[in-house]
């Protein structure tokens, strides 16, 4: 690989990391081209960049990068990498553990995400359960509504008992007039001679 070639093929990692809030850094190696072929596929559908790199052209253009140290990372860009970028902060870790249940690679080396490192293949359980920003959102939402179902729920059997009441009272109602009826002409009676 010539100088140039290296400074394009640093420059296509950077801009992979530019504004990735997730990158997962896995080891590859030992997937045939079908199985790799499929692993991409599958990467492709969950909407995750997958980019197989050297070690040592990734960590120059995680060097270069403003905003963050990624040198956790440096210790474990050893072998075959591929890097996998995603918005969700699990899809990663989902598409390996799901791949693994017929292979025993992909393995996790090292991800980023959330501003905390993880390091190392025993952290894919640990990353495949945390919530993704969707899934947060749909339990909050979950639990906002929850109180205002009950509201609407009082508040759309309240008229029943209110008519309820409404029908318990309307004979004291009708009886009220006609006791008022007598009372009324005995106030008119009254309206005159105080003039």
């Amino acid at each position: 690989m010539t100088k140039d070639q290296k400074v394009v093929a640093i420059q296509e990692i950077k801009d992979l990391l530019q504004d990735a809030k997730v990158v997962y850094v896995a080891d590859l190696e030992g997937l045939n081209a079908a199985k790799s072929s499929d692993f991409r596929r599958q990467a492709f559908k969950q909407n995750i960049k997958v980019k197989v790199v050297k070690n040592t052209l990734l960590q120059k253009a995680m060097e270069q990068m403003e905003g963050v140290d990624y040198s956790e990372m440096f210790p474990t860009f050893k072998g075959n990498s591929a890097i996998l970028i995603a918005e969700t902060a699990n899809a990663p870790a989902k598409l390996i553990q799901g791949f693994r249940k017929k292979e025993e690679k992909p393995a996790l080396k090292s991800a980023y995400l959330q501003e905390t490192f993880y390091v190392g293949d025993n952290n894919l359980d640990t990353l495949a359960n945390i919530k993704s920003r969707e899934e947060m959102i749909g339990e909050i939402i979950g639990l906002l509504q929850s109180p205002i179902q009950r509201v609407v729920s009082a508040l759309q059997n309240k008229p029943e008992t209110v008519e309820a009441k409404a029908e318990e009272a309307a004979p004291a109602v009708e009886e009220a007039p006609a006791t008022e009826t007598p009372e009324t002409p005995a106030a008119e009676g009254e309206a005159p001679a105080a003039e």
